[in-house]
């Protein structure tokens, strides 16, 4: 492909898994990538290289004039990573409505309008593909966690109906269910910081280790390739094996 066509878009790509994402493309020969956020600072703190645009994906709005902008760089997209996620973690009782909308809105509904937004210039693309960064909260959960579990849950099914849906027009759509992912060494600068994990947090995993962004921005890479083209509608947990670890309470 020559340069200007494989344009990967990552939302929510200016920090956390977004981030790792961006770096690892912005450094991969012949792909531009473009970041979508709605943190102006920390896409200030992007690599000039990087192509970025300030929108909250779940203002329609918004994301008809990132689509303005793009189309007016790019006549196709190679790829697409709806990444952007918010979440709370209040008692069922003291949850609002408002709190339940505004994550059902940016991490499903803002999923499925930024498909919808790019769709034109994914047809362009034949073999485009798009990844949903869902989460193994989709298959297990914490209490107080309802709202991001039930979005996580809903993006599975969206990925999963979009990848028929798109089928006819050779759209690849997976996702990818990370688990525990220590991001916070991958935030802006005003929030950067390393957490201090235990050895047992370490070891609740299989693979010896908590995760780390660079983990999820590989499994990006390998679904994105076309030469992967088999793999249509899965979702691939990327979680060194800590849901399938079964624990019991000591005696």
């Amino acid at each position: 492909m020559a340069f200007e066509d494989r344009i990967i878009v990552v939302t929510g790509g200016a920090q956390g898994i977004g981030r790792a994402i961006v770096d690892l493309f912005d450094q991969e020969k012949g792909w531009q990538p473009v970041a979508v956020d709605c943190d102006q600072e920390a896409l200030s703190e992007l690599p000039e290289s990087v192509w970025s645009f300030a929108a909250d994906v779940s203002e329609p709005r918004d994301l008809a004039a990132f689509f303005d902008w793009l189309h007016d760089r790019s006549d196709r997209v190679t790829a697409l990573v709806n990444n952007a996620g918010i979440g709370f973690r209040h008692p069922l009782a003291e949850a609002t409505f408002d709190e339940w909308q505004r994550v059902i809105a940016v991490n499903l509904t803002g999923a499925y309008w930024m498909v919808k937004t790019l769709l034109p210039l994914l047809q362009a693309n034949r073999g485009a593909a798009v990844v949903q960064i869902a989460s193994t909260r989709a298959l297990m959960s914490e209490p107080n966690t309802e709202a991001y579990s039930a979005s996580k849950g809903g993006l599975l099914a969206l990925t999963h109906a979009l990848a028929v849906s798109l089928a006819k027009d050779r759209i690849r759509v997976n996702a990818i269910s990370p688990g525990w992912i220590v991001a916070e060494p991958w935030k802006k600068l005003a929030l950067r910081h390393q957490p201090q994990l235990t050895e047992e947090d370490h070891q609740q995993h299989p693979s010896g280790r908590a995760g780390s962004p660079p983990d999820i921005a590989r499994a990006v890479r390998f679904l994105v390739d076309p030469s992967n083209d088999f793999i249509n509608g899965a979702n691939l947990v990327v979680d060194g094996g800590m849901t399938i670890k079964m624990i019991y309470a000591e005696e």
